[in-house]
């Protein structure tokens, strides 16, 4: 793809952060690929394979890709705590892990109030370890994605998951389908996708008396999107948003939620993280593939999305 191929300009302010127009594509052969995850200290990708139940795992000093992990409980999105340990949500099983240093699994959520979530869909760690995720019903809409199953809760929430207690608490609601999630940089802004009202929400972090994030206040409608399927997101290191749609990567400005530009990919885009050793290197799962471009800008920073 040429440069003119690759960016579509539609703010003077895109300019600054476009790379080079040089888009690697790292792995073709996934089903529904998600939820990349970038590890610094392995210099490594992980990502989810939605379908073939499985996560993937990229050697970014090698090239080289592996099966990470399969049955995976039909995987979706994942993250980074700040001890390096992979967070996964899992459409099969309903549930929120943690793989450990040493492989094993330790369940972080799976219920709220005695009832099981729908399908945790896309998670992100606080500065105080709690893990705020989005409960989509995908995984249990049809066998595609995870098991066909009936909700046991009323809606599609927000949750917060406690640091301490595991206690899952609702800190928003009135989505259709909640997907992805990121904070701000500096942690005072939660941004949250609904890709079935093709929309970005912006709340305001509450934080209690020691300072960790707990509420939500606001939670208007930020971003509404002309192409279908705004998905799931990252901020950069001055708060633009970069988000998975069906026509590429969107690049949204965070102070007035100008489109600024699009970074058009092969196929239809459904998450994207920053990697590489200055964090300005952009993978993106998109359909079947896991592709990446380097940009002229860094990534947020570590445990915020």
């Amino acid at each position: 793809m040429s440069e003119l191929d690759v960016y579509q300009v539609l703010d003077d302010r895109f300019n600054a952060v476009r790379g080079d127009a040089i888009v690697t594509t790292h792995y073709t052969g996934c089903r529904w690929a998600e939820g990349p995850a970038y590890f610094p200290a392995h210099r490594a990708v992980v990502w989810s394979d939605i379908p073939n139940d499985r996560l993937l795992r990229l050697d970014e000093t090698t090239g080289t890709v592996g099966v990470l992990r399969q049955p995976a409980g039909y995987p979706n999105g994942n993250t980074v705590d700040a001890l390096g340990r992979l967070i996964t949500c899992e459409h099969g099983n309903r549930r929120v892990t943690r793989t450990e240093h040493d492989g094993t699994l330790t369940v972080l959520a799976d219920h709220y109030q005695g009832r099981r979530l729908n399908s945790p869909n896309d998670v992100v760690v606080a500065g105080d370890g709690a893990l705020w995720f989005t409960d989509a019903s995908y995984g249990i809409d049809s066998d595609y994605e995870g098991t066909r199953a009936a909700s046991e809760l009323d809606e599609c929430y927000l949750f917060r998951s406690d640091p301490g207690t595991g206690l899952c608490q609702i800190v928003a609601d009135g989505f259709r389908r909640p997907t992805g999630l990121t904070f701000s940089p500096d942690g005072s802004i939660l941004y949250v996708a609904d890709s079935r009202a093709n929309t970005i929400r912006r709340f305001e972090v509450v934080n209690d008396d020691a300072g960790s994030p707990r509420k939500l206040t606001g939670g208007d409608i930020f971003v509404s999107g002309s192409a279908p399927s705004l998905d799931s997101m990252r901020t950069d290191a001055e708060g633009r948003i970069w988000i998975g749609c069906s026509d590429g990567v969107r690049c949204y400005d965070p102070t007035d939620g100008t489109h600024l530009g699009t970074i058009r990919t092969p196929d239809a885009a459904a998450n994207v993280v920053f990697g590489g050793p200055k964090r300005n290197i952009l993978y993106i799962c998109a359909t079947n593939a896991l592709y990446s471009i380097m940009l002229a800008t860094i990534g947020s920073r570590p445990g915020s999305n």
